[in-house]
């Protein structure tokens, strides 16, 4: 095998599929990266597997002969990374497992592992594929990934619920304390084809009109998490978007689920169990409401953020009809205490109402409007975070109960 590329490509290439590549592997082989050149296509794929998580992406080169490797991920990034700018040329000779690396200014060799050992990603032939649109993707993905929980004993609640409908997408992430989703919508079609969620049945149709498959599924947030990374490599989403205008092909079966588009694909096992109905936790009626400048209130938030996180992480809210004004405080015993006042419009009867500041922020950092509304009932029931414009988005935080 005899390929050339450039040093920035395949150190941007190798970062992608390293993400998936286990630190404490179950088999040696699966502490490498699978690289395959290609002479026919002139085209080299990389690929990295954890037997959950698999990433593979592939990148033009001069293809002089083609084969097959396995190298060490970690030893082969570092390597790459630090070579200077420029043509790399990668060779290894006829029966042996070493790679050796050319640059402009040196030379080093990688030993690997036969390509036999390493296993194949799963393919989905015969299980439905949904087209979704980049846009649509990294916005769900956004507002949802952070609520997911890091419990490994509530394994469900670990990844993000996609439902996918035939005009609509919505996202669900939830770990017991708070609660996000996300609805998207695409957007109006330029020849007066539908854009919605195109999903076909891989058996029966492609014609999108006829083809209104639906369907709901859990995906771990370690994969949604790499796929959001991947497609926010390349900033200018519409470039994507105008190259592949039917947007990210999604492969689903039970227990299994692949994304593809642009020369790349991530592929993920589906978390089993029932994932919560949590659209009946989400109140539909509130007595009190504000308004309020977001970046006024994240503002607020981290400054006493820093004495909240001395103590318990609590922040207290103090909302006043009468003088218009959010007050937030922060009282840590035998640390210190904060107050700040916010202006707001406010509705309903004044409330006192306490929060982890951590939630607060979270939530309030996945939104991208100027000004947000939450609605409150009481000071133990759930309250709401909702935009003002933008992203459909609902962001439900349980209060702590404050103590006198």
């Amino acid at each position: 095998m005899k390929l050339i590329c450039a040093q920035n490509e395949l150190t941007a290439h190798l970062s992608l599929v390293s993400r998936a590549v286990p630190s404490r592997p179950s088999h040696p082989v699966l502490a490498n990266v699978l690289l395959r050149a290609d002479e026919e296509t002139q085209r080299v794929s990389l690929t990295g597997f954890d037997l959950s998580l698999g990433v593979q992406t592939s990148f033009s080169a001069q293809v002089e002969s083609g084969g097959t490797l396995t190298l060490p991920a970690k030893l082969l990034s570092d390597i790459v990374s630090r070579l200077p700018d420029g043509e790399i040329t990668l060779a290894t000779e006829a029966g042996d497992m070493t790679a050796t690396l050319t640059c402009a200014f040196g030379r080093y060799q990688v030993r690997g592992m036969g390509a036999e050992e390493y296993p194949e990603l799963p393919t989905i032939d015969d299980g439905d594929v949904a087209y979704l649109p980049v846009e649509s993707l990294i916005e769900g993905l956004r507002g949802s990934l952070f609520s997911t929980s890091a419990d490994e004993t509530k394994q469900v609640l670990t990844g993000v619920h996609l439902t996918v409908e035939y005009d609509s997408l919505e996202f669900a992430a939830t770990d017991g304390h708070r609660l996000a989703v996300v609805q998207t919508v695409s957007a109006e079609p330029e020849s007066g084809e539908s854009s919605a969620p195109a999903v076909a049945n891989g058996k029966k149709t492609t014609d999108t009109e006829n083809a209104r498959v639906e369907f709901d599924v859990t995906v771990p947030s370690k994969a949604l998490r790499e796929l959001e990374r991947m497609l926010q490599v390349n900033q200018d989403t519409g470039a994507i978007s105008k190259r592949y205008p039917r947007g990210v092909a999604v492969h689903f079966d039970q227990g299994q689920l692949t994304f593809e588009w642009a020369n790349q694909r991530l592929t993920s096992r589906l978390l089993e169990g029932q994932y919560p109905n949590y659209r009946q936790l989400i109140p539909r009626q509130f007595s009190r409401q504000m308004t309020v400048e977001r970046r006024l209130f994240v503002g607020a938030l981290e400054r006493i953020a820093v004495l909240a996180d001395q103590k318990n992480s609590i922040v207290k809210l103090e909302m006043s009809n009468a003088q218009q004004e959010l007050v937030l405080s922060v009282d840590a015993a035998d640390v210190g205490s904060g107050r700040e006042s916010v202006a707001a419009q406010i509705s309903g009867e004044d409330l006192e109402i306490a929060f982890n500041v951590k939630y607060l922020l979270e939530g309030l950092k996945a939104l991208n409007t100027n000004e947000i509304q939450m609605q409150f009932n009481t000071s133990t029931s759930p309250s709401i975070v909702t935009p003002l414009g933008g992203t459909k988005m609902t962001y439900l935080v349980m209060p702590v109960q404050i103590r006198s």
